[in-house]
């Protein structure tokens, strides 16, 4: 029970003009990847450059137990 190719396989344009697709469809993925990875590149130096100001500003921070509570303060407004 061998079937026999269906006549578009067997065709040498058609067979070029999908490997063309191929190939252009290849190349967009190609740049999409390179995109993806500049912009994930990118992510990470400002992940990084947050992730280092925040322990900038948690090294000026007062420690927690100075000794004041924020329930004896008087508010600003009397």
């Amino acid at each position: 029970m061998n079937t026999a190719p269906a006549p578009a396989d067997t065709d040498p344009n058609t067979r070029m003009d999908r490997l063309s697709e191929i190939e252009i469809k290849l190349a967009y993925l190609d740049d999409l990847v390179d995109a993806l990875n500049r912009t994930v590149f990118r992510q990470q130096q400002q992940l990084d450059l947050l992730t280092q100001a925040m322990a900038d500003l948690r090294k000026q921070m007062p420690s927690a137990g100075s000794g004041t509570d924020s329930r004896d303060e008087i508010p600003p407004h009397y």
